[in-house]
Formats: C-alpha cells, structure tokens, sequence
C-alpha cells in the first residue's frame, strides 16, 4: 500500500468524522410538548396530594420538550380538561361495570391554569395545579384527565402519541395515617364460626376523610364490592393516642368491642441510611358489624379483632412532602 493511497484513506475518515460530528449539532428529533406522567397498571397516573381542611395544596405536573438539542423559544403551552379520553378508558377497561368507572374530578375541587410557561433554554416547565379536597368522598376514583391543546399561532408541536399529550391524574389525598395497612394481624369471623380458620386480608386500604380521619371497608369488603359504600368504617386519632371507630350507616349495625390506640415508631433503613421507615400500628381493633347484602336473604354478622400496621417510608434528602414518601 503506498503512501499517497495511506494518505488519502486518512483525509476520507477524516471528513466523515467531520460531518458526523456536525450532525450531532442539528437537531435529531422534534420539539415536542408532551406531559410526564407515566401510566401505571392501572391506566392512570397516581398523584398523591396533602389533605388540609379548607385551604389549598399545590401539585406541580411537569411538562417537557422532547429534542436532543436545547429549546430556543419562550412558549406558552395551552392546557385544559379532556374528558372524552376519561369516558374511553373507562369502557375500555371496565365494560359495563360502571361502579369501577373512574370519575372526573369536579371543577370545585381544582383550579389549573389556562397555559404553562416554558422559558427559552429550558426543557421543562411546572403546571402548578390546586387542590382543595375538603369533603371530597373518596369511595369513588377521582381522575384529573388533561390534555395539550392546539394553538395554531404558537410555536410549539403537541407530541402526536396520545399517551404523551394527555395526562390522566388519579388524585389520591393523603394525611398522616392513611395508606394501605397490613391485615395479616386482623382476624375476620363469621359468628357462631369463631373456633374456624379466620378471613385475613394481606392488605387493608384506607381513605382520607379529612386532617385526622381515614374510613376504611368493614371487614373483608373491598373496592371489588358494587355496594362497597354501605359499609364504610370511620377512624379518628386523637393526639393522646386514641383512635375511635364509628360507622354511619345503621343496617351495619356497628358495635365498638374495645378501645383502640395507636402508636408510631421511626427507625432509619439499615442500608439506605436516608431512608426513614415510619410505622403506625393501631391496636385492639376490636369491632363487630352486619353485612345485610351479601346474601339478599339472610344477614350475616361478623366480628373483626386485631391490629394494623401501615409503613411509611420517607425519603429525607427530598425536602417537599408528597415527593420524598415512596408511595
């Protein structure tokens, strides 16, 4: 091979490195708006919200532009309400079982703004929407859907995939005792059958009421029940340790067996050190209620004693509250 041919190979590679390097300068993709807000196996997007009675909590739902390359324009994307999407999913995945059906959040219960700003030099911008849940019924899904809307006279492009340009926000309130609680310490007996293997659930999901109460479903009644809300068990802890247990519907014919109290306990993860377990056990749960509907001829009364525990794990580098808990 000589040394002219050597040569020129050289300056070859030398210019389509060149021009590849250059490449990379341009733009590889499309400027496009599009929310972040993953699905779950759920469908939706789980958004966790502090419940304060009467006054308002702010959840900020980002918004980004998609590019390998910075955005260079000051754009004012415009946001609205989608509830077509909300109606599709819902028979998509639930058919005639309309009692699963997620519901739009009423408009009383949020206020979001009209567009978000995303500052030129920057891939993302905040949409700050307010919450005030006060008397909010939890016994229904609430979904906030959003959507990007068109502007014909703006400089931005909406994401064409609809997964990226809507957002589906399911709006779990959260106050210092709710959360999904173990149940395998909480026995469930049929009576006349107490000396028989007890109904235990491995998890036992709680609902915010407000500042200091969470209601519950009596006994091994779940979501998956049609008349679910008709069995509503309320618990309200006090700040001396007590809890009390009430029901308002009377065909459940609640009766509170014992006291309960609560406690909590922190402990710091042995290999996070960061990470801060905190645990709330309530104990003697002791309560007995009448399902009236399980079988439309007879009612059946059953007896609930134990204890529950829910984990809370906080992440304490991450100073706002709804994002340093691992939900």
């Amino acid at each position: 091979m000589n040394k002219s041919y050597i040569q020129l190979l050289f300056l070859t590679l030398l210019a389509v490195c060149s021009s590849c390097n250059d490449e990379w300068k341009e733009e590889q993709f499309e400027h496009y708006i599009s929310f972040k807000a993953p699905l779950e196996s759920e469908g939706v997007t789980n958004i966790y919200v502090r419940y304060k009675d009467g006054q308002k909590t702010t959840f900020m739902q980002p918004l980004e532009v998609s590019g390998s390359t910075t955005n260079d324009n000051n754009l004012s994307v415009k946001v609205g309400v989608d509830a077509d999407t909300l109606g599709i999913l819902n028979y998509e995945r639930f058919q005639t079982r309309t009692d699963f059906y997620y519901k739009q959040l009423s408009a009383n219960y949020f206020s979001i703004p009209s567009a978000v700003d995303i500052k030129s030099g920057e891939n993302t911008g905040l949409m700050a929407i307010d919450f005030t849940l006060k008397g909010i019924d939890m016994t229904e899904k609430w979904v906030l859907p959003l959507t990007i809307l068109d502007d014909p006279g703006a400089k931005y492009k909406i994401n064409p995939r609809k997964h990226y340009k809507k957002a589906l926000l399911r709006v779990n309130p959260f106050n210092n005792y709710s959360g999904t609680y173990s149940g395998t310490a909480l026995k469930v007996v049929m009576e006349g059958h107490e000396n028989e293997t007890p109904i235990v659930k491995s998890q036992i999901k709680s609902y915010v009421v407000d500042e200091n109460t969470i209601f519950f479903y009596a006994g091994n009644i779940d979501e998956e029940r049609r008349d679910r809300k008709n069995y509503q068990v309320f618990a309200t802890f006090n700040d001396k340790g007590g809890v009390s247990f009430r029901a308002v519907n009377p065909n459940m014919k609640f009766v509170v067996k014992k006291d309960a109290s609560y406690t909590i306990t922190e402990q710091m993860d042995a290999v996070r050190p960061y990470l801060l377990h905190r645990y709330i056990t309530i104990n003697n749960v002791d309560y007995e209620f009448t399902d009236y509907t399980l079988v439309s001829t007879t009612a059946i009364k059953f007896k609930v004693s134990g204890s529950l525990i829910l984990e809370r794990q906080l992440n304490t580098q991450i100073p706002d509250e709804d994002q340093s808990i691992e939900w």
